[in-house]
């Protein structure tokens, strides 16, 4: 395998993944984009693509933290992967929701009324709209934090507070998705160097 595969793969994933993020917060701005119509299905569908390029990157994260010294370490991080891996299946299932509702209604009271019938469905708004996708950033939150504490680590402190400061930008109003991505994109942008650094020279 070729020893540059990682560190290019998760730079590819880091940019395609806040690239697609920055499309949708951008569409979402256009007058007509949040009902059915071409701007709503162009820009769920970048983001759909946006939510699955990070399954590489959180990946690449849990590379940077595999040398934990200590059994809970190494659990604490299977943890942390695993609960972002949990959310980010929650959003993309929500955004898949979105997808679909907006192909098949035929105007904005039709999308309404289709999101009502769905998220009446007992467990279904707690773990696809409210719950669920927190998870994402709260699993992927801990790892940032974790690989930028300690003797060892791969990332410096601002890598998870810039995360944060683009998920509670969102949080307050989805206008700043785009912010968040540019964000997102200088926190997540040292794996590469990390990747690089971390991958040993094959022959």
């Amino acid at each position: 395998m070729n020893a540059d595969l990682h560190p290019r793969r998760t730079a590819y994933a880091i940019l395609g993944a806040t690239a697609l993020m920055a499309l949708y917060g951008g569409i979402r701005l256009v007058p007509g984009s949040r009902e059915p119509g071409p701007g709503w299905t162009a820009g769920h569908t970048a983001m759909f693509a946006g939510l699955l390029l990070f399954v590489p990157i959180l990946l690449a994260l849990r590379r940077v933290l595999a040398p934990r010294r200590t059994a809970a370490g190494r659990l604490a991080a299977n943890a942390a992967l695993g609960t972002a891996f949990a959310g980010l299946a929650c959003s993309l299932v929500q955004i898949g929701i979105d997808l679909v509702v907006g192909l098949k209604a035929a105007d904005k009271p039709d999308q309404s009324r289709m999101f009502e019938r769905i998220q009446d469905v007992p467990g279904v708004s707690a773990a696809v709209y409210q719950v669920g996708p927190l998870l994402f950033y709260v699993g992927l939150l801990a790892m940032l934090i974790a690989a930028s504490v300690g003797a060892g680590r791969a990332l410096r402190w601002w890598s998870p507070v810039l995360m944060l400061v683009g998920t509670v930008a969102t949080a307050a109003d989805l206008a700043f998705i785009p912010v968040a991505a540019v964000c997102y994109l200088a926190a997540l942008a040292p794996l590469v160097r990390q990747g690089v650094a971390r991958t040993p020279a094959v022959a």
